[in-house]
């Protein structure tokens, strides 16, 4: 069932917010809070901010060879000092966008416009907590670390669309929220001429501010569905339109889910800058870890890529809460649905990981067929099969060990229960004086993820 929705009102207190932690071997670790760390509110108050994650637009993104080093200073390893954000997201974004699609000028254009929505100068700024670092992603219009990519999406769709003649100068664009996905697309689409804007959240699972900051916006072409439901049900509903040809044809359909590659490829931008800001500080440092509450997958996979890119990342650890369909995945090499849990992360209450998929082909060799059997009986829609990367069958998968090893020299993982989250979010805040929120600190590896390590160790 889904309806539409107008709440009355505003709340007061800002949304929940996720955070990302990174950690820097070999003498000790960094922690950087990537996506929505907990914003420090003036000290009167000690409120967590909101928070929550794109199809390729109209025009042509170019996939380059992913291994091909990003070169942002004569010496790329090493630049004299920490670049600034806006200095490092056009030499990335560039690999991918080629200026027959979109002029260097204009790309800029695009990029300032998007940044010039943060409070922070910084955009994403860098700070040190505790026994790691915290970068902030909740400085944009919705506190959500999804601002970072939904304001540059907005614009490049923008963009592309002006660029059109007669019907093909307009674009409908669904998507699916668990809460931040949702507030973010909508603050960066709002206004945006010749763009229809329909998004689906579950109800009563998304954050009383995240609802208001989705379904109070007064432009004429942002449009709330409330759906009867959980995420994964607004998300098939939007998976069902895409899959339909007509339809999608028809109302010039596209993407603010992370099923868009533009926003991963937005939000490989800030693993460069965290990177740069914590070994400019932390001398000595080569590598950095990054530790991330993850639902979807997407802000990872932006990681994994970045790695692939040639920055020099120790290990992407994959945090989740008791929706942890892929820390079991990478403690046995299966990746099995189950029902969802509520947590206090609703962002991350994610029973299947839309971009894990992405993953799923880069390990199998990059190899689409093998992925799309087993895909297809993991979905019900094909027979169980059995194959060179693994056994499928319906909401089951499991890849071979050989596969699995491979996965976690790529990735670690931990889960994090309602109590351990709690415990230290009280720890964070009496000992160093900084608020987590509760997706926040899910984010922050626990001491036994150090021992799939010997190199990591947590002061």
């Amino acid at each position: 069932m889904v309806s539409t929705t107008r709440a009355a009102g505003t709340a007061d207190r800002p949304p929940i917010t996720h955070t990302y932690h990174y950690y820097a071997p070999p003498s000790f670790s960094l922690s950087l809070s990537l996506l929505q760390p907990p914003v420090r509110w003036p000290r009167s108050t000690t409120t967590t901010v909101a928070v929550d994650r794109v199809n390729q637009p109209r025009g042509k993104l170019r996939h380059l060879n992913p291994s091909q080093p990003i070169s942002t200073h004569p010496n790329p390893s090493r630049p004299i000092c920490a670049p600034t954000f806006l200095f490092l997201v056009s030499p990335t974004t560039y690999r991918y966008i080629p200026t027959e699609e979109v002029p260097a000028a204009d790309l800029e254009d695009i990029i300032n416009r998007s940044c010039t929505a943060f409070r922070d100068p910084g955009v994403t700024p860098v700070v040190k907590t505790g026994d790691c670092w915290t970068m902030e992603l909740f400085h944009g219009p919705t506190f959500a670390f999804k601002d970072v990519a939904l304001q540059f999406l907005g614009n490049l769709f923008e963009y592309f669309i002006d660029k059109k003649e007669g019907d093909a100068k307009r674009l409908t664009i669904m998507g699916a929220t668990s809460g931040d996905t949702g507030s973010a697309a909508i603050y960066g689409l709002r206004g945006k001429k010749n763009v229809h804007c329909f998004i689906l959240y579950p109800k009563g699972r998304v954050s009383l501010i995240q609802e208001q900051q989705m379904s109070t916006v007064p432009d004429s072409n942002i449009h709330c569905l409330r759906v009867e439901g959980t995420f994964d049900d607004a998300q098939d509903i939007v998976k069902a339109a895409f899959m339909d040809t007509e339809f999608r044809n028809k109302v010039r359909l596209g993407a603010v889910n992370s099923i868009n590659w533009a926003r991963v490829l937005a939000q490989m931008t800030y693993y460069f800058y965290s990177y740069y800001r914590v070994t400019d500080q932390a001398k000595g440092v080569k590598k950095v870890s990054f530790s991330v509450p993850t639902g979807n997958f997407g802000d990872i996979l932006a990681g994994f890529y970045a790695k692939k890119m040639g920055l020099p990342v120790g290990k992407l650890v994959v945090g989740t809460n008791e929706n942890d369909i892929l820390h079991r995945f990478f403690s046995s090499g299966e990746y099995a649905k189950e029902q969802i849990a509520t947590s206090i992360s609703p962002s991350m209450d994610i029973c299947v990981s839309s971009n894990f998929e992405r993953y799923l082909f880069h390990l199998f060799g990059d190899d689409p067929q093998k992925l799309r059997a087993l895909m297809e009986a993991f979905e019900g829609s094909g027979d169980p099969v059995t194959n060179s990367v693994g056994v499928g069958k319906s909401r089951s998968l499991k890849v071979t060990p050989q596969l699995l090893k491979k996965a976690r020299e790529d990735f670690l993982s931990e889960r994090s229960n309602t109590e351990e989250t709690l415990a230290l979010i009280k720890e964070y805040n009496e000992v160093h004086g900084y608020l987590y929120c509760p997706h926040s600190a899910i984010g922050k590896p626990l001491p036994s993820v150090t021992h799939y390590h010997p190199s990591y160790t947590v002061p």
